[in-house]
């Protein structure tokens, strides 16, 4: 599906042995990519992050090389993971979540780190501030937080009522930062919100068994939540539909695949910022002296053939507002 072609952005095959090799010769950069994911097929094509790389004049195979490590939607892997990449001695390493941010942190205070997909950069403790990050982290910030109450106020418009929403969030420290924001924004429309926790993929079906108990009409999947398999998308846009609650998720490929509407920042944008960090670091910048950005970029994305089987009427409003409606 499009999750997988988004991931494999990221990658582009498996590195070989004697292309690791090649890495220790002059002019040729090591990068750690630390992913929440789980790895694409090896046939897969280089997508925004290679791509981005590429434009800047970075080549897999020829000056670069990617060390790729995947947590496959398992957060405790990640302080592991990190540590094997830093023994590598790369140049930088990326890190796509808070939880993988936080792990390369732990594992290093001297490997530059490039951090996206992180909500609350300055609160998780990677950074000083946005302007001056100080230490060995930069990257971008994904306006977790705002956006977070942006989804409550469209999925109001598009599920009205519904009285209660439920929040699926995980065990990723900003989660309770963004649970607040919807709180409150929930609270100045009458709605009251549900949290309900799902850390692991064994427990989605507890997930959405408690949200029809406590009469849950429809929910939010908070962003940097570990479901980012092909696995864990399908399931839980199955166990959505089955329950026929319409939901707000965090990025695009939800919407692809299946869910109601997703609003969030660029997917694509978000990676060529990260690579053109990556490029500055490799060229010479210390981290600390790169302010953090947050991407310029906000989608929204509406399914209606989701939205009809659901028996729900997208306002022209809402409609009007989209980047993109799917048919």
């Amino acid at each position: 599906m499009e999750r997988r072609s988004f991931l494999g952005a990221l990658t582009g095959g498996l590195l070989a042995g004697p292309l690791a090799a090649e890495a220790q010769q002059v002019g040729v950069h090591r990068v750690g990519l630390l992913f929440q994911g789980s790895p694409p097929p090896p046939t897969e094509t280089p997508g925004p992050f290679t791509t981005a790389m590429r434009d800047l004049g970075y080549v897999e195979g020829q000056n670069v090389v990617f060390e790729r490590r995947w947590a496959e939607g398992r957060n405790e892997r990640f302080p592991t993971l990190a540590t094997e990449l830093v023994a590598l001695n790369p140049d930088v390493i990326v890190a796509d979540s808070t939880p993988a941010a936080l792990a390369a942190r732990q594992a290093t205070a001297s490997v530059p780190i490039v951090m996206i997909n992180v909500s609350d950069p300055v609160g998780s403790g990677l950074i000083a501030s946005l302007a001056r990050p100080g230490g060995n982290v930069t990257g971008s910030s994904d306006f977790g937080t705002e956006i977070a109450e942006k989804a409550v106020e469209m999925l109001h418009t598009v599920a009205p009522k519904a009285t209660r929403i439920a929040v699926l969030m995980s065990d990723n420290p900003v989660h309770p930062s963004q649970l607040r924001v919807i709180q409150d924004a929930a609270r100045k429309i009458g709605l009251a919100v549900l949290p309900t926790m799902a850390r692991t993929d064994n427990e989605f079906e507890t997930a959405f068994a408690s949200m029809g108990k406590q009469g849950a009409g429809a929910f939010v999947l908070l962003g940097g939540a570990p479901f980012s398999t092909d696995r864990q998308v399908a399931r839980i846009l199955e166990l959505a539909a089955n329950t026929r609650l319409p939901a707000a998720y965090p990025g695009r490929y939800w919407v692809q695949a299946g869910g109601l509407l997703s609003y969030g920042s660029s997917f694509l944008y978000r990676w060529q910022l990260t690579a053109s960090y990556v490029a500055k670091i490799l060229k010479g910048a210390r981290p600390s002296e790169l302010p953090v950005q947050q991407p310029a970029e906000v989608e929204l994305w509406i399914n209606l053939k989701t939205a009809k089987a659901l028996g729900l009427t997208i306002p022209p409003s809402l409609l009007q507002r989209a980047d993109q409606v799917i048919e």
